[in-house]
């Protein structure tokens, strides 16, 4: 990969570091970073080209959600430059291997199942029983308490480097989305119809609830009740960071815009296998909410400047840059599945995993070197491609 050169006219910059008074140079931008699983590691390579294009980059407002909340903790905790973080960020990613995310126990698969089919067969009442995750997610934890020191926040914030970090979560006791927001004391907290924020202090439990996608990762115990995966009833993904005050909004998707294209119906005979139907789901959790709110946004900002006014009610305009990948994510991981753990792969296959549809299911579950370095290097090369549009973002 070769490093992004600075734009004609633009000298490398020396790192910023935080210190009291530090005012970013780009005050009103958030960065906002959907879920995806293993596809997160597109997100490391974006953000390794902004770094290195605009050395002086200091996104003040972080929110992410799913594997995007755990790229966005690394990045607010971060105590030197944004461009650093990206860096290290990078460096974390470069060593992640399944191992260190999740274990996959058959036994406690199987003891699941017959649990469930005892009490059907009987007709028990009373508690049904609960299956706190399907994999032991305690690998990541421990990776992530080694690589984060999440007290960082306090003093990004402090500093005046960050303006705000914010985290979503599901409830599992409202069925609610609640973003749990570390920022400034001037930021008003919001609610909405199902969706709330909530100022927190920003703790590894925020990060594992929001990355605990439901059935398959346990779910993580905040204040009230239990709390999972974010991305579950999000509608409004780009929402966070407006209720934050950014202005503009740097928004990096996992989803090709060549999904968007038209494809020839093929005839099957075949009933979906479960992975199947499981990369639909993934995919409606994962990807539908975010282009989906960008539509909306985009057509609200149409809406302003056809009236001229510069206000409507309490709405204002919002520039949107989207980066978005220029191959199939989930195909790229077609082929790559002797990289699952053994007992996940004997899973996967069982229930369809090589059929082609189901390629979108195992890239979600694929941490490994083989497919996410060929997303960091997707990314940082994308978004180099597209500079001309990233510059004209980023000066407008």
């Amino acid at each position: 990969m070769q490093p992004l050169a600075p734009p004609a006219g633009r000298p490398h910059l020396t790192p910023l570091m935080t210190f009291p008074g530090y005012q970013p140079s780009t005050p009103d931008l958030a960065l906002a970073l959907a879920g995806g699983g293993a596809r997160g590691a597109y997100q490391v390579g974006a953000l390794a080209a902004l770094a290195e294009g605009r050395p002086d980059l200091n996104p003040p407002i972080l929110t992410g959600v799913s594997a995007g909340a755990i790229n966005t903790s690394y990045l607010a905790a971060h105590r030197g430059s944004f461009a650093d973080g990206v860096a290290g960020l990078r460096r974390e990613w470069a060593r992640l291997t399944p191992d260190q995310v999740y274990r996959v126990r058959p036994v406690n698969l199987v003891g699941n199942a017959l649990r469930w089919t005892v009490r059907l067969l009987m007709g028990r009442r009373g508690d049904p029983g609960s299956v706190q995750g399907l994999m032991d997610v305690s690998p990541l934890r421990k990776f992530l308490e080694e690589c984060v020191d999440l007290s960082g926040i306090a003093d990004n914030v402090a500093t005046g480097k960050l303006r705000a970090a914010a985290l979503t979560t599901t409830s599992y006791t409202t069925g609610q989305t609640v973003t749990f927001m570390q920022c400034v004391p001037e930021i008003p907290i919001w609610e909405r119809v199902q969706r709330i924020g909530v100022r927190a202090e920003l703790s590894l439990d925020h990060v594992m609830a929001s990355a605990a996608l439901p059935l398959v990762f346990p779910a993580v115990r905040l204040r009230d009740g239990f709390y999972g995966d974010g991305s579950v009833r999000l509608i409004a993904p780009l929402a966070p960071a407006i209720h934050l005050g950014a202005q503009r909004i740097i928004a990096i998707a996992m989803r090709s815009s060549r999904s968007f294209a038209s494809v020839p119906v093929q005839q099957t005979r075949e009933y979906p296998a479960t992975a199947e139907v499981m990369s639909l789901l993934f995919n409606a959790v994962f990807l539908d909410s975010l282009d989906a709110d960008a539509e909306r946004l985009e057509r609200i900002n149409r809406v302003l400047e056809s009236c001229r006014t510069g206000v409507v009610e309490s709405l204002r305009p919002i520039k949107l840059l989207m980066l978005r990948p220029s191959r199939d994510l989930g195909a790229l991981s077609r082929g790559l599945e002797a990289s699952l753990p053994h007992n996940l792969r004997w899973i996967v296959n069982s229930i369809g995993g090589r059929r082609e549809g189901s390629s979108d299911f195992v890239s979600y579950l694929l941490f490994d070197p083989s497919y996410t370095n060929q997303l960091v290097e997707l990314g940082y090369e994308d978004t180099r491609r597209d500079w001309e549009r990233v510059e004209e973002f980023l000066d407008g």
